[in-house]
């Protein structure tokens, strides 16, 4: 490396990790005073602690994200799936979307998907430093309906206002009383434009009423989750009724001949 992006090299590093004087002096008084071969092992000190840093932000983001452990990219199989929904995902991926508040909205059947693909894709933004928020959607909505009774709903979505990316999960088995779609109605108001939302349905647009009751709330809803966002349809089989059907087959009884002179109890040996 050379000595003019050995500086450069240090002078971001000490920003990044916010020593102002660091970046603006350190580089001079090593050369000042004799020490220039010493700013290579100063770069590599200042790069572990980088590293040590992003390493236990990273943590911390998942930890509260309360992401679902086993489900990220690792084991999601995504041979299921179409080119293009293969091809969505991977864009995805990337994060641009979060710095545009452009909401990621995923449909299909039970069973096909959507809540591991993204809880993976919540993975991955957090390794990439991305604050991300998981939650089943009934459950939110209680804890907003309880805070709103105890007049903290304001200070529940600011809190919910932290997180870059919210998942919303299972959007279309909230089917309760008014009072709790209010609040549901307030937290899609509140990100538009300003925070990304990730959710998945089982219910199509045209089925939304069930959710919000209101025709106009409903129609106010669909309004803000679509205006900035990417859509992502699981147009595949189950994968739980198919692994079903892998296990039925296998516990199939086989007509496995009994060859002569096997005695009770004893084990007819396998075909070949």
């Amino acid at each position: 490396m050379s000595y003019s992006e050995l500086r450069e090299t240090i002078r971001k590093a000490a920003g990044q990790l916010r020593l102002p004087t660091v970046a603006r002096e350190g580089v001079e008084r090593f050369v000042a005073d004799g020490h220039q071969e010493a700013l290579e092992a100063f770069c590599a000190v200042l790069q572990l602690e980088l590293a040590d840093r992003q390493e236990r932000r990273v943590d911390r983001l998942r930890k509260a994200s309360r992401l679902p452990d086993g489900k990220t990219l690792a084991t999601l199989d995504q041979k299921r799936f179409s080119r293009k929904l293969n091809g969505q995902l991977k864009q995805l991926l990337d994060g641009s979307f979060v710095q545009d508040a452009t909401n990621v909205l995923a449909f299909g059947l039970p069973g096909v998907g959507k809540t591991h693909a993204m809880a993976a894709l919540g993975h991955s933004l957090i390794d990439a430093g991305v604050s991300v928020y998981f939650t089943p959607t009934f459950r939110l909505v209680q804890e907003l309906l309880v805070s709103k009774r105890d007049f903290g709903l304001p200070r529940a979505l600011r809190r919910l206002d932290l997180f870059d990316v919210l998942v919303l999960d299972d959007i279309g088995y909230v089917q309760q009383n008014q009072e709790e779609m209010d609040v549901l109605f307030t937290l899609l108001s509140e990100r538009y434009e300003r925070r990304s939302t990730v959710i998945t349905s089982n219910l199509v647009f045209s089925q939304w009423e069930q959710i919000f009751k209101n025709p106009l709330t409903t129609a106010a809803a669909i309004d803000r989750v679509v205006h900035h966002s990417v859509i992502l349809e699981f147009n595949v089989g189950s994968y739980r009724s198919e692994a079903a059907q892998r296990r039925s087959k296998l516990a199939e009884p086989t007509d496995a001949p009994v060859h002569e002179g096997a005695g009770f109890g004893d084990s007819a040996p396998a075909t070949p």
